[in-house]
């Protein structure tokens, strides 16, 4: 009999191999390709076991809705809030993987990322594991590990330490994904479909509604709303400059602005003559500039737009990179307080050696460290700081600057604070009162390192005293260099910074520190703000309209009030302090009520709509014939582009970001509908998925499962240009990392792509090229024997076959056959249609990039075991 067998999961393969070689010291056997699964002998609980360690890659399902609930124009949208909901494979795969490595293991160790969502993947890990390892309901065989950072002593801490996996934790994530589904795409599925049929320059495929995204943006046009609100009032003011050690100097008026023109030039007559200055008093006062608190996440994330210019998303990215180079901790964190037992000075030390800042971590360490400030500790992890000393500047660049900014602000938390001696000259000038302010440093401090523009200070108090030092006495006489008087206007606050909106969610309980940048993302991305100068989001013609007209029905559905409420009752389901149904039931009665509401009071919103956007009556060109009336149908451009029929009042959504034309007058045996042509492009230097469709069909799939359908996916026998009679072989795989691959699609020749042979997944954007000189292909009916992919037939031109003996023809299978494998290519082509084309719920792709060779070699798998 075998030694018992641990199986450690955790949530990246990157992660899954530090680990295994942490416990291992190094000595551990790997095997596999995408999931590697490493293997080394040790002690379990006082047994001799044998470790099998390997990974996910984030999440295992997606919530979707069932199939039936799928298809935008037969469900009714008020039917979403109680539609049935599925868990689908997130990526191609990991399931099977995680039945293969998990079948008959003793043990099961969760190592996924130590927040909600890993709680919630752990959970999705073990209904993929119990089925097949032993006895799991006998005795205590499922643990978790928790940790802050892959490092050695973490990770050894974390073995010695297991605990529990967090059910309460997993369900407040079952329940934000419900309602985000089922209140999102209700909402905007409705909004997207009304006015998508009635306005033809929306610039944006999709109007989308979501619980945070709206919020979000609210905060955005309201600041936008207040600048156009702001009505700017003349004011008036005195300006005088002075000599002083053969420097010009200006003296600030202490009526500062009037707004009285005719009060104001009674007081400017009184200095017309004046020449001299006079110092009355000198005034000083001692200021600290206390050290920053230790660094969570959304700080982090103000800072990095603030004073990186470095979007939140983007910030993410490079956060998880240095956490899982084990540079930093773990990224995701809500608190501001070390831990009790943290070892700072250890954590300093190791920086003293630093090429950077080596020279003041030793001097540091020499005076003695300060006691951090004491900031909040939510319990999650500890604060985000450097777990390893690097040289900066051997990091990428966006990397090099993020780790360099989460280095010196753990520094400042426990160095001195910055303080300095404000000083206030005041001055006379006939009757009137001037001053003169400015500061001196008398202890660095942090601010040595961390420069003063990285802190959040009150810019009045910098600006009051950001005069140079002079020396100054009372009774001084200063000449006076000019006397001059200003006209202005007061200004608006500008548009909302990144900063100031992360700031505003965090305080509204709008988001959390893992998805707040996916929320800002996603009002960009939807073309609701734009980003403009120092990274001020600037709400655009769509965004404004939308906020406005949901002010109008019903404001709740822009406050952060209602949301606010939402996250607050998934951490009580957290906390084991409510009820996963409970809180999904009320909330969801709660936003149906809303959307019913919002239905009925809709034409308050088209009214704003109508006055910004053209209508569709009046857009677009003929283009095709629609297959009911038989009438010309308009092409409208868009974004998102469409084809209108007047005479049936009904709109056809198209694929993006692509051409569309009209497909040699040909009709869909289906409907009668003149058939399209859709192109990326078709040349050698650039290579895009090209299909024909009908609009009928595109929109009204004939087939379940689908909510947009070309004919490349068609699998009516009638469709000489669908998948039954074009369809080749499974989307290969091409070596990708797993998060892009798993693709379910089918390779199906183009028929248009003549002479650059290709053919196209239509599901990704896979592209099979052929590189020799053909002249035509054909799809045989016969099947490869070996992997049951479609033959194919290739006629290659006259001169230059490199067939031998002048022969022009070969039939063969292009997945096992060498001659032909030796005329194929492999490559990724243009796939700005592809998120949008084949979307699934809410905009999920049904397929990812990428996909499994395995399929085609010896998978016996071809386009006909479907049907």
């Amino acid at each position: 009999m075998g030694l018992p067998e641990v199986l450690m999961v955790a949530e990246k393969p990157s992660i899954a191999g530090s680990v295994a070689n942490i416990l291992s010291k190094g000595k551990h056997d790997t095997r596999g390709g995408k999931l590697p699964v490493h293997y080394f002998e040790g002690t379990f609980m006082g047994q001799k076991v044998l470790f099998k360690v390997t990974s996910v890659v984030g999440h295992v399902f997606n919530l979707d809705f069932a199939p039936e609930y799928q298809n935008w124009e037969k469900t009714d949208c008020l039917d979403l809030f109680s539609a049935k909901t599925i868990h689908k494979e997130a990526s191609g795969g990991v399931i099977r993987h995680l039945r293969d490595v998990g079948k008959n293991v003793d043990y099961v160790v969760l190592w996924l990322d130590c927040d909600r969502e890993g709680e919630n993947i752990c959970f999705e890990v073990l209904s993929c594991v119990k089925p097949v390892m032993k006895n799991w309901k006998e005795k205590k065989r499922i643990y978790r590990a928790r940790y802050s950072a892959i490092t050695t002593p973490d990770i050894l801490h974390a073995m010695a330490n297991l605990s529990d996996p967090n059910q309460n934790e997993a369900h407040a994530v079952d329940a934000r994904q419900e309602l985000d589904l089922k209140i999102g795409v209700a909402f905007s599925r409705y909004q997207t479909t009304f006015f998508r049929n009635k306005y033809s320059n929306l610039d944006s495929s999709v109007i989308s509604y979501g619980p945070c995204q709206i919020p979000t943006l609210g905060f955005c046009v309201d600041r936008y709303d207040t600048i156009q609100h702001f009505k700017g009032e003349r004011f008036w003011s005195m300006q005088v400059t002075v000599k002083k050690d053969s420097r010009v100097i200006p003296l600030t008026w202490s009526r500062g602005r009037l707004f009285n023109q005719e009060t104001f030039f009674v007081f400017a007559k009184k200095l017309v003559d004046a020449s001299a200055a006079v110092v009355t008093s000198i005034q000083e006062s001692s200021s600290v500039r206390k050290r920053p608190l230790p660094l969570n996440t959304v700080e982090m994330l103000k800072l990095a737009s603030k004073v990186l210019g470095m979007g939140p998303k983007e910030c993410t990215v490079y956060a998880e990179r240095l956490y899982l180079k084990g540079y930093i901790s773990y990224p995701r964190t809500e608190s501001s307080a070390y831990p009790e037992h943290y070892d700072i000075l250890g954590a300093v030390e190791r920086h003293c050696s630093n090429p950077q800042w080596g020279g003041y971590v030793s001097d540091l360490v020499a005076r003695g460290l300060q006691l951090p400030r004491r900031g909040v500790d939510m319990g999650d992890h500890p604060p985000i700081t450097p777990v390893a000393s690097v040289d900066s500047n051997a990091l990428p660049g966006g990397e090099s600057m993020l780790y360099d900014l989460i280095c010196k602000h753990f520094l400042s938390t426990v160095s001195d604070d910055c303080k300095f001696v404000n000083t206030r000259v005041k001055l006379q000038v006939g009757d009137e009162s001037f001053s003169y302010a400015f500061k001196r440093v008398t202890q660095p401090g942090f601010s040595a390192l961390y420069s003063s523009k990285f802190e959040d200070e009150e810019e009045e108090e910098e600006e009051e005293f950001n005069g140079a030092a002079y020396e100054f006495a009372k009774g001084d006489v200063l000449e006076i260099n000019a006397v001059t008087t200003k006209e202005g206007l007061t200004s608006a606050p500008g548009y909302l910074t990144e900063s100031e909106l992360i700031g505003l969610m965090e305080k509204n309980g709008i988001g959390t520190d893992a998805s707040i940048p996916v929320h800002i993302a996603n009002i960009v991305e939807r073309n609701y703000v734009s980003l403009g100068p120092h990274r001020t989001l600037v709400p655009t013609k769509l965004g404004i309209v939308l906020i406005h007209g949901y002010y109008y029905i019903d404001p709740e559905l822009v406050l952060p009030t209602v949301r606010g409420n939402i996250e607050k009752e998934c951490t009580l389901i957290a906390q084991g302090k409510a009820e996963l149904e409970d809180v999904v039931d009320h909330s969801l009665q709660v936003f149906k009520e809303k959307f019913v509401f919002f239905k009925e009071h809709i034409a308050g919103m088209d009214t704003l709509f109508e006055s910004e956007f053209s209508l569709l009556t009046e857009s677009g060109k003929p283009l095709s014939r629609c297959g009911i009336c038989k009438r010309f149908m308009k092409y409208v451009r868009g974004p998102p582009p469409r084809l209108y029929c007047g005479e049936c009042n009904v709109t056809y959504n198209l694929p993006p970001n692509g051409t569309i034309k009209l497909y040699k007058e040909l009709k869909c045996p289906l409907d009668g509908f003149d058939l399209l042509l859709f192109s990326l492009g078709n040349s050698e230097r650039f290579v895009g998925t090209t299909f024909v469709l009908c609009p009928f069909c595109y929109n009204n799939p004939p087939f379940e499962g689908f909510s947009h359908m070309g004919c490349n996916e068609c699998l009516h026998p009638s469709c000489k240009f669908g998948l039954l009679a074009n369809g080749v072989c499974p989307c290969p795989n091409d070596g990708d990392e797993l998060e892009e691959s798993g693709c379910e699609g089918m390779m199906v020749l183009d028929r248009e792509s003549h002479p650059n042979w290709k053919l196209c997944c239509n599901k990704c954007n896979k592209i099979i090229r052929f590189t020799a000189n053909i002249h035509d292909i054909q799809v045989l009916k016969t099947h490869c024997e070996e992997c049951n992919a479609s033959l194919v037939k290739v006629v290659f031109n006259k001169l230059n076959s490199p067939l031998p003996d002048g022969q022009l023809e070969y039939t063969g299978c292009i997945m096992c056959d060498e001659f032909l494998n030796g005329i194929i290519e492999l490559v990724s082509g243009r796939n700005k249609h592809v998120k949008l084309v084949h979307r699934r719920g809410r905009g999920r792709g049904r397929g990812r990039r990428g996909g499994s060779r395995g399929r085609g070699r010896g998978g016996k798998r071809s386009v006909f075991d479907d049907m």
